[in-house]
């Protein structure tokens, strides 16, 4: 086990390497010239000596290469550099300054999401064809096919303006993160309810579980411990990029409930053209999509015997 978590994260270096690599680049191939940004950000008006002044500041006037080495030798150093729109403001203070919010937001949407995925699931499975499962379908094809940002107008519609029963949008208090937790989770629900219920009513035809029923079990024992259990391995990995998907994806969610998150920054930083923003928030959310997934094929070696036995890495 030791032997593959250590190939795993040899198998990690070259990938977040690429990756910071391709942050860079992808900034740099901007058609705007970042040294004019800045200046008109600051409200500074970009005269050739000014964009001058501003390349030598920003280090734009040496070669490609150093400066993507300087830039990554700061980043291991957690030194993402300097916001365009306030250069006194450190980008990774920025960063972790709306972190928390974001936090937040994921933590309580995935709880949130994994209970009633569970609860949905296992019902649906169990009453597999009735009435219930054919509505709670019917629900989910529509979870699936709309667009959060849509959902959210709705609830907002519903909840806030129609019923006054929540606000609107901001930060604070627990009647803050309502709306935005079932806009978040909605679609991933509708996702995950379907994993369940089609692999629980895959695996209830199995000869194991006839061999259990055979022997006399109960029948919620069945379901809960040989049938949903067996049911989870997919699951499990959807799952736990679900973790990263949450904090990355919910920049539309965090734009329409004024939710002072990473996602909003990075909405922000768009629209302003803060380079410096928009490089860190990229590699910051590959590399949790990266480091998500080595902890999930860790997991599934450590819960999966086939896996160890075949000294499967994949």
């Amino acid at each position: 086990m030791l032997n593959y978590i250590i190939r795993r994260l040899i198998m990690m270096i070259p990938i977040v390497i690429g990756i910071s690599f391709i942050a860079f680049l992808l900034i740099n191939l901007a058609p705007s010239d970042p040294a004019e940004v800045a200046l008109r950000l600051n409200e500074i008006m970009p005269t050739p000596e000014a964009i001058e002044s501003m390349s030598q500041e920003l280090g734009l006037n040496q070669p490609f290469w150093q400066r993507y080495f300087n830039w990554l030798y700061n980043v291991f150093h957690l030194d993402f550099g300097r916001s365009f729109i306030e250069r006194d403001r450190l980008v990774w203070d920025e960063m972790i300054r709306c972190l928390k919010p974001t936090l937040i937001l994921a933590t309580s949407s995935f709880i949130f999401t994994l209970i009633i995925s569970l609860v949905l699931g296992v019902l649906c499975a169990i009453f597999s064809n009735s009435i219930f499962d054919h509505i709670l379908r019917i629900i989910i094809f529509l979870g699936t096919a709309m667009p959060s940002y849509w959902l959210g107008l709705l609830l907002i519609w519903l909840f806030a303006n129609y019923l006054d029963l929540l606000p609107t949008g901001g930060y604070g208090s627990w009647q803050n993160l309502i709306l935005p937790t079932l806009t978040l989770s909605f679609v991933y629900i509708s996702t995950y309810v379907r994993f369940i219920r089609n692999n629980m009513i895959e695996n209830m035809h199995n000869y194991f579980i006839f061999y259990a029923r055979s022997r006399g079990l109960k029948e919620r024992i069945i379901i809960l411990k040989h049938v949903l259990v067996n049911s989870l391995h997919t699951t499990i990995t959807a799952l736990g990029m679900t973790i990263p998907q949450l904090i990355a994806g919910s920049f539309v969610v965090e734009y329409i409930f004024s939710w002072p998150g990473l996602g909003r920054l990075c909405i922000s930083a768009i629209m302003n053209r803060d380079y410096p923003v928009i490089q860190a928030y990229i590699l910051m959310m590959a590399i949790l999509f990266v480091v998500c997934n080595f902890i999930v094929d860790v997991l599934h070696q450590l819960f999966d015997p086939r896996l160890r036995d075949s000294g499967n890495i994949s």
